[in-house]
């Protein structure tokens, strides 16, 4: 792994080329953000907000969402992937917060993780965007950027991820870093093609550097 120091060089220019990276799951409040974060596990942000879009508009508060049958509520987000699972996860959760927290969507993570269908990811998603708390959330972008960089080790779990970049990264910086990684790899450092030839770290990436070597055999 490269040190922490590296580590920084290395988000400074992630910064430079994203450096208005924010959620892109649209939203007007922490619940919202909770659905939409619930209903984008293998699932494209794109997709979802393009759901949601006519979700939310149906479906204002955690009531609403408890007051439709489940088949209902699965074919109004059958597009998405596990929704027969996920709509009944969404009625758990709603009827959670209800009982238990008022309706309101609670802003502590052992609060949020209690809830059906929220796990680390997502509780971590909430608190850093809706309630402004530092938080990094490891989905597949983050894990593939960090680990072709070398910042974390190709073996390391989603979690032992989640506590190297904490390790490395200034808590201040967190939440911005969570969504810069997101954007390098959905936008720059991608699966399938990444952006080698133009990458400002092809210098410090052996992954990088090694792909650019196969394109010139």
């Amino acid at each position: 792994m490269i040190s922490r120091k590296k580590t920084i060089e290395m988000i400074d220019k992630i910064d430079k080329m994203f450096p208005d990276a924010e959620c892109e799951l649209v939203h007007d409040n922490p619940f919202e953000l909770t659905i939409a974060v619930l209903l984008s596990a293998q699932c494209t942000d794109n997709l979802v907000n393009r759901v949601t879009g006519e979700l939310f508009k149906k479906y204002k508060m955690p009531e609403d969402y408890l007051a439709v049958g489940q088949s209902e509520l699965e074919n109004d987000i059958r597009s998405i992937g596990l929704f027969r699972n996920k709509a009944k996860n969404i009625q758990k959760l709603c009827r959670d917060v209800i009982d238990r927290y008022d309706g309101a969507i609670p802003g502590n993570y052992d609060d949020l993780v209690s809830l059906a269908g929220v796990g680390r990811k997502t509780a971590n998603v909430v608190l850093a965007v809706a309630f402004g708390v530092p938080r990094i959330a490891v989905d597949t972008h983050v894990e593939r950027v960090t680990k072709r960089l070398g910042i974390t080790r190709y073996k390391d779990s989603v979690l032992e991820v989640e506590k190297t970049l904490m390790q490395k990264v200034p808590k201040e910086r967190w939440s911005k870093t969570h969504h810069q990684l997101i954007f390098f790899g959905r936008y720059h450092c991608t699966a399938r093609n990444p952006k080698c030839e133009t990458c400002l770290l092809l210098e410090d990436c052996r992954e990088g550097q090694k792909r650019m070597k196969r394109k010139d055999a």
